[in-house]
């Protein structure tokens, strides 16, 4: 290619991604709820984690077993947020969470529209002033689905992927490891599933604890048996991680990681409650192995908290949840000043997995599947994202490369709030 034809070609692409400054707005959001059928397996993956609640006697469920009953099917939906802007441009995301989508109509909608939808660090740092209770909770999630829904509308403007509006890739695939949520805590059923997830050709695999202070010592005699069993089936090639999703209190998990420790944890992840940083604090200086926290961080002014007092050695912002891919990034930032690195926590797929592959493998080195959840997940999407080999390929699609599937909606409603 010749000098001229370099540049006219250069002098096209800007023709076509340029558009016109005054013509190029945000015009409307739509939340759109989808309906439709999957098939589910029943009687089975159903083991429920250690909660808050099961301190309380009538709160905390009987001991779990699978009981497999066939194949059925069952009703589904999702609702997406789709970002119009220009003549004919728009971005989509989803799924969201419906009382996040009401935040999304009722609150941020109006004050969006005719706004420049590429002027993304002016639009966060608007969004984030324009309301008192926006640095967390179910406001700063409606902030993130905004945000990530205008980086999928950037990537079909320009035609690239989004992990290249971010710097362009650092690996030609992510490895994610493997978050078994659901999957039984029967013994046999432990070392039969992860037998098959390790040959699926993951490298780690995350459990999670069934039992917390209210269960007793029977409760943490099956914690501690999991450990073990996982070890001795698995060998030492597999990494080992474990999530008690703030059903634990700092003595408890002491005691845990005391009776554990032979079997060489990767980490123990929300021991407890995220307010409780002086517990955070002590439990990862008093144990051998890293502690994780993070999705429930919002925004990168908690997490500066966490690694100033030494809190936590992983960092695990949630892209749906901490303020979207712009404020992951900055909690990147944040987390590679203090040599941490970052895993962001699995609730969705697209957002983490650009903000990984464009990012150093130091700061970014996994990401999260959840394997059960991912099953039906992104049930009304033509591709979605799937590991082989615990490996998600790099889309080439512009934006997310989100891309609705008519024939598996059965309904589909925009959703009336806002209007």
């Amino acid at each position: 290619m010749t000098r001229r034809e370099f540049g006219s070609l250069l002098a096209g692409a800007a023709a076509a991604y340029a558009a016109p400054v005054e013509n190029f707005k945000i015009t409307s959001l739509e939340l759109i709820e989808l309906r439709g059928e999957h098939e589910v397996e029943a009687g089975v993956n159903g083991q429920r984690q250690v909660n808050p609640l099961d301190i309380y006697d009538e709160e905390r469920p009987t001991v779990y077993k699978d009981n497999p009953r066939g194949t059925r099917k069952q009703p589904i939906k999702a609702i997406y947020l789709r970002i119009h802007a220009g003549d004919s441009l728009f971005g989509l995301y989803g799924p969201i969470d419906r009382e996040v989508a009401i935040v999304v109509a009722e609150e941020i909608k109006p004050f969006l529209i005719g706004k420049d939808p590429l002027a993304g660090e002016r639009l966060w740092d608007e969004m984030y002033r324009s309301n008192r209770h926006s640095r967390a909770g179910i406001f700063l999630m409606a902030i993130s689905a905004i945000d990530n829904t205008l980086w999928d509308l950037r990537g079909r403007h320009f035609g690239v992927p989004v992990y290249r509006l971010l710097g362009g890739p650092t690996r030609s695939s992510v490895e994610v490891y493997a978050s078994c949520l659901g999957f039984s805590l029967e013994p046999e059923a432990v070392r039969k599933r992860c037998l098959s997830v390790k040959a699926e050709g993951y490298r780690n695999q995350k459990w999670f604890m069934g039992y917390g202070p209210g269960a007793g010592p029977e409760g943490m005699r099956r914690n501690v048996e999991l450990v073990k069993i996982l070890r001795e089936t698995l060998g030492d090639d597999t990494e080992l991680m474990f999530d008690a999703f703030s059903g634990w209190d700092l003595t408890y998990a002491l005691e845990w990681a005391r009776q554990v420790e032979q079997y060489r944890p990767r980490w123990i992840e929300e021991a407890m409650h995220p307010e409780k940083i002086e517990s955070f604090v002590t439990l990862r200086r008093s144990i051998n192995f890293p502690v994780a926290s993070g999705e429930h961080f919002y925004g990168r002014w908690e997490v500066e908290h966490y690694l100033e007092a030494g809190a936590v050695q992983v960092v695990q912002a949630d892209p749906e949840w901490c303020g979207g891919i712009t404020e992951l990034l900055k909690v990147g930032t944040v987390a590679s000043l203090h040599d941490v690195p970052v895993i962001p926590h699995g609730h969705s797929i697209h957002a983490a997995m650009h903000v990984i592959a464009s990012q150093s493998p130091m700061t970014f080195p996994l990401g999260e599947y959840l394997i059960n959840k991912m099953r039906s997940y992104y049930h009304f999407e033509k591709r979605a994202p799937e590991p082989v080999r615990a490996h998600i390929p790099l889309p080439e699609e512009p934006g997310f490369g989100i891309e609705l599937d008519p024939a598996k909606i059965e309904s589909q409603t925009a959703l009336p709030w806002g209007s």
